[in-house]
């Protein structure tokens, strides 16, 4: 019992303990030159409270870490108020492991973030009320944060919020956990082309005109016939509407299992290709989620991100150029753009008709 204990304290001290073990000798994990993110929901197996999913070997060759940032989800705020993490408290032993984890992630250099929000609806709305109904909400939210030593909020926003509930949210993270703490958003790929479907409420566009300089980049979610990553065109076209494409990361499935459109290694590789030649700024990619990462599946799920990682090197970075896009590709591209101003313009006067 006495060891057990022992072994609970330190759990929960080691997130405290990384920020001055990394001040003197933290390593950097990006071995390439564009972000490898993933997203880490399972964290047991079959929903054993014995079963982890461990994130160390991610980092078990310390010279050649092939992931950026780590994503652990899915925070939820709760009525009491409170916070969960999945389905229970952040601080229940089941979680342990994955501090423990992450914790020596960060102490390797690796970036690890929250998300909030996802599929399950509420924790948004209950940020977008008063500004008492917004402290009652953001203050077990801000206390999680500082307990576990999370580097930065990846929010995930699918359901409706206001410009200036998201504006107030991350302008509130920036000040309570300053100006490094890194802020990303997870929108469907096509709420960030024009006139295209939108899960959150508000305009990216706009919030990227407003907030563009405190948000580190977008996990554009291609899947679920919110975009495709079976070719390079969806992420074209957020680029072609005027997103950088260093802030643009593509979110994809690394298993058939986590949902609708699921793209294989070998077309991703070919498209990832594609994508880094034509934009040395390429933002990387990001996968949804960890534990059953293909190729290795249950057993090696850290191979997915090294298999990212070895495919994601910019054209500048391989041989020093890049790769010119061919004049019928342009043309294509300003008919796509074209028709993407129409569908927007169109939803304007229609918006109660057209998706």
């Amino acid at each position: 019992m006495l060891l057990c204990n022992v072994s609970q304290w330190m759990t929960r001290l080691l997130p405290l303990l990384v920020p001055a073990v990394c001040a003197k000798k933290c390593t950097r994990a990006a071995v390439n030159d564009h972000r490898v993110v993933v997203y880490y929901q399972t964290t047991n197996y079959n929903g054993s409270a014995t079963e982890h999913v461990s994130l160390l070997p991610l980092i078990s060759d310390k010279s050649n870490i092939p992931v950026t940032h780590v994503l652990i989800a899915a925070i939820h705020l709760t009525d009491d108020p409170g916070v969960h993490l999945n389905n229970y408290p952040p601080d229940n032993s089941l979680f342990d492991k994955v501090w423990s984890d992450a914790a020596q992630l960060q102490a390797a250099g690796v970036t690890v973030m929250g998300m909030l929000g996802g599929a399950a609806a509420g924790s948004y709305k209950r940020l977008d009320g008063d500004d008492a109904s917004f402290e009652k909400y953001y203050k077990p939210l801000h206390d999680m944060i500082g307990t576990y030593n999370l580097q930065g909020l990846d929010l995930d926003v699918e359901e409706s919020m206001s410009l200036s509930g998201i504006i107030r949210l991350i302008d509130r993270l920036k000040k309570d956990f300053g100006s490094s703490f890194t802020i990303s958003l997870a929108p469907v790929a096509a709420a960030l082309t024009e006139g295209g479907g939108n899960l959150s409420g508000f305009s990216y566009f706009d919030l990227e005109k407003q907030r563009g300089s405190s948000i580190s980049f977008y996990n554009g979610q291609f899947y679920y016939g919110w975009g495709s990553a079976s070719s390079a065109s969806d992420y074209e076209s957020i680029i072609d509407d005027g997103f950088a494409a260093n802030k643009v990361v593509m979110g994809i499935l690394t298993n058939s299992a986590n949902g609708n459109g699921f793209v294989s290694l070998d077309t991703t590789a070919t498209v990832l290709k594609e994508l880094t030649s034509e934009n040395t700024g390429f933002g990387g990619v990001a996968g949804w989620e960890y534990f059953n990462s293909q190729p290795g599946g249950e057993s090696a799920p850290n191979e997915w991100a090294t298999f990212m990682a070895q495919h994601v090197r910019s054209a500048s970075a391989t041989s020093g150029k890049k790769k010119e896009i061919s004049t019928r590709e342009a043309v294509w591209r300003r008919i796509r753009k074209a028709g993407r101003r129409v569908r927007r313009e169109a939803k304007r006067v229609y918006r109660d008709y057209i998706a």
